[in-house]
């Protein structure tokens, strides 16, 4: 989708969630350590700037896994 890089966004996560990168394991539900949809929000745009025109808040709140955003965002098939 857009090419952005697992590092990328696991450390716009961490970021957000005030939490290390290294917390967020690939099965993380990320609206377990606090992401609700005004943040999510937020990160669809800021991906979007980065490149990944087509994401929409459906694809992330879908299923709030740190494993299954890696590979939307970095274009691997499902």
């Amino acid at each position: 989708m857009s090419g952005l890089s697992a590092d990328q966004v696991r450390a716009d996560l961490a970021e957000l969630l005030d939490c290390e990168p290294g917390e967020l394991t690939p099965d993380t539900d990320l609206t377990d350590l606090g992401l609700d949809s005004m943040r999510i929000m937020g990160l669809v745009e800021k991906w979007r700037a980065a490149g990944a025109q087509r994401l929409e808040f459906a694809d992330l709140a879908e299923d709030p896994r740190l494993c299954r955003w890696t590979r939307l965002l970095a274009g691997e098939p499902e």
